[in-house]
C-alpha cells in the first residue's frame, strides 16, 4: 500500500497541483475527505468532500471511522474515512490525499515509509492573503483567520518528505510528478 499525502495551507495551489497528477495518470486514486465544512458553491457529497454535520462527524470520530482527523475550527472537522483508503487499496492503487499538516504527521506516524508527505509551500504568507482574496470564497474575517492558520502550518513543513515551493505553478506540477513518480515506482 503506497499512500501521498498532500498538505498545504488554503490558497497554496495543492488541489491545482493534484488534478494535475490524476491528469497524468498515476497510479492513484484521490481520497475524498469528509468536512463538517458547509457546502461551497457547486460542491457535491461525495464528489469534494463527504459532507456531514459536526454531530454525524463526532459519531463517527466515536465509531473509529477515520485514520486521521482534527477539528480545524470550533465545530469544523476535516478527517479521512477508513472507508476511503481501503476502497482505493482494493483498486490496487495508491491513495492520494489533501489533509492538513497533523493529519499528513499522524498518517506519516500510522504508515511510515508506505507514505510519502508533501508540503506545497506558498511563496508568502502575503501572496497567500492575496490568493485567497482573489479567490472571493470566504469572507474577511475567513481570510484572516486562515492567513493565521497558515502562518503557524509552514512551520511544520520540515517534518515533511517533500517541500515544494508553489511560486511558478507549471514548475510546482512538474516537481510534485517527479517525487510522486520516483516514490510509486521505488
Amino acid at each position: 500500500m503506497k499512500l501521498v499525502v498532500f498538505s498545504a495551507p488554503s490558497g497554496s495551489g495543492k488541489s491545482t497541483i493534484i488534478n494535475y497528477l490524476l491528469e497524468k495518470g498515476i497510479n492513484a486514486e484521490f481520497s475524498i475527505s469528509a468536512t463538517s465544512r458547509p457546502v461551497r458553491g457547486a460542491e457535491q457529497n461525495g464528489v469534494e468532500y463527504w459532507f456531514l454535520s459536526a454531530e454525524e462527524f463526532k459519531k463517527r470520530v466515536a465509531n473509529d471511522e477515520f485514520i486521521e482527523y482534527e477539528e480545524v475550527y470550533p465545530d469544523r472537522f476535516y478527517g479521512t474515512l477508513k472507508s476511503e483508503v481501503n476502497r482505493i487499496a482494493e483498486k490496487g492503487k495508491a491513495t492520494m490525499f489533501d489533509v492538513d499538516v497533523k493529519g499528513g504527521l499522524n498518517i506519516k506516524k500510522m504508515y511510515g515509509e508506505e507514505a510519502l508527505l508533501i508540503f506545497i509551500m506558498p511563496p508568502s504568507v502575503e501572496e497567500l492573503r492575496k490568493r485567497l482574496t482573489l479567490r472571493g470564497q470566504e469572507p474577511e474575517e475567513e481570510v484572516e483567520q486562515r492567513v493565521a492558520k497558515a502562518a503557524a502550518e509552514m512551520t511544520f513543513a520540515p517534518q515533511f518528505d517533500a517541500v515544494i515551493v508553489n511560486d511558478d505553478l507549471e514548475k510546482a506540477k512538474a516537481e510534485a510528478l517527479e517525487v510522486v513518480n520516483k516514490f510509486l515506482n521505488s
